[in-house]
């Protein structure tokens, strides 16, 4: 594979596929400027934008587009299907990867299903649901004394909220996570990627088709009758637009739960504010938002002709990704405290982490909502819940994309 597009060659930052110093990594990202040159797992050539204002800035531009064929180095061959990474770069049809007038019509048509009200149906649902997987944890004589919270807790909410949401068969959830555990790893041996992206793909039309023919108070079938002056979405994109919902709807979720118990173990003179109610639970989601955000790196935008950025360019043809981790704590956006997690904060929701511009998030409340009534659920019920390990012993996946860990060992304090 050739690993350059552009002439000039810049030193790259190759991001490690295990993930084992984010930190450290988005730091070399932001001391590197705004437009860091970036080699993906796999020996792919990029470009990351690293700093806040840039990123809205280019976020926004009309310059860069999602149409993956507008990449030289996809148009020349040099990006093979089985790359681990593919699905994500080249996810299907749907509002994620059309621009302009496409991708108005397709989000007014999920704007028109994912509304704010039915939104906020799901409060009830989500509330139950948390109290069961409370109650679920072991607790009480002969209990073991550490728990892994993400297995037990952090992962099977958001998976059955969105099963719910997007009427998927829960009997499907057991096999989908074993699907998704490969569509976001760099180590997914490449004999499996096009599988993997087959069986997913399959599961979601056969969702959509059990849809059509008997429609439900769900997402999908809203997406079936969503219309805009008689324009409808069609299978393929309502397939793609599905996948798209349940991989981000339910892995952003996780990570943001995950990430806010460790920062609050790890501050525990911030775990106390909010356990002694001077700060909100709102203000631990938004700083977990910025401090350590669930999307590590989004992937990916493509230049339709040279744009600069700072004191570089970015070419036409070369590829954009999104280095949310490494923005996050730009200090330019955030001052000279932006290394330090701060639930007092102020404005605590200055971050882009749900992304800027047309291609915002559509489901951000959802997840906001999801942490909101789990996290403040979830320490009312176990107030001494700590970490049983060092967090420098917690891991991280090997997922280039996601803020992820493997699992989450704590005590509950019962």
């Amino acid at each position: 594979m050739t690993t350059e597009t552009s002439p000039a060659a810049p030193a790259r930052i190759a991001l490690d596929p295990f993930v084992t110093d984010l930190d450290g990594e988005s730091a070399r990202l932001r001391a590197a400027g705004p437009l860091a040159a970036v080699e993906l797992p796999g020996g792919v050539p990029v470009w990351a934008v690293t700093h806040h204002a840039e990123a809205r800035q280019l976020l926004t531009d009309p310059r860069l587009v999602k149409d993956i064929n507008v990449w030289g180095a996809w148009r020349r061959g040099e990006i093979p299907p089985d790359w681990p990474l593919i699905g994500l770069a080249n996810p299907g049809r749907s509002m994620l990867t059309v621009d302009g007038a496409e991708h108005r019509r397709m989000r007014t048509l999920v704007a028109q299903a994912l509304t704010p009200r039915r939104v906020e149906r799901m409060r009830e649902r989500i509330t139950k649901l948390t109290s069961g997987l409370l109650d679920a944890l072991p607790q009480g004589a002969g209990a073991p004394e550490v728990v892994d919270l993400k297995a037990a807790f952090a992962y099977p909410l958001p998976m059955y909220v969105i099963a719910d949401l997007m009427g998927i068969d829960e009997a499907q959830l057991p096999r989908l996570k074993e699907l998704f555990e490969k569509f976001f790893s760099t180590q997914t041996p490449p004999e499996e990627v096009i599988a993997t992206l087959t069986e997913l793909a399959g599961i979601m039309a056969e969702t959509v088709a059990a849809k059509r023919s008997a429609p439900g108070d769900d997402l999908t079938s809203a997406l079936i009758l969503a219309s805009e002056d008689g324009d409808r979405l069609t299978d393929e994109e309502i397939v793609s637009t599905l996948q798209l919902m349940v991989a981000a709807g339910h892995e952003t979720t996780i990570s943001l739960i995950v990430n806010a118990v460790v920062n609050l173990s790890t501050h525990p003179e911030q775990r106390e504010l909010v356990l002694a109610g001077a700060a909100g639970w709102s203000s631990v989601i938004e700083e977990t938002l910025r401090w350590s955000t669930p999307t590590s790196h989004v992937l990916i935008r493509f230049a339709t002709e040279d744009v600069p950025v700072g004191d570089k360019v970015l070419p036409a043809g070369d590829a954009l990704i999104v280095s949310y981790a490494a923005i996050g704590r730009d200090e330019k956006a955030h001052g000279p405290t932006a290394g330090d997690f701060d639930i007092t904060r102020v404005p605590e929701n200055r971050h882009i982490s749900f992304g800027h511009g047309p291609h915002v998030c559509p489901g951000a409340a959802l997840s906001r909502l999801e942490a909101a009534v789990a996290l403040p659920a979830l320490y009312e019920r176990f107030p001494e819940l700590d970490l049983a390990v060092p967090a420098s012993e917690l891991r991280h996946k090997p997922v280039v994309t996601q803020n992820d860990l493997f699992e989450l060992p704590v005590r509950l304090g019962v």
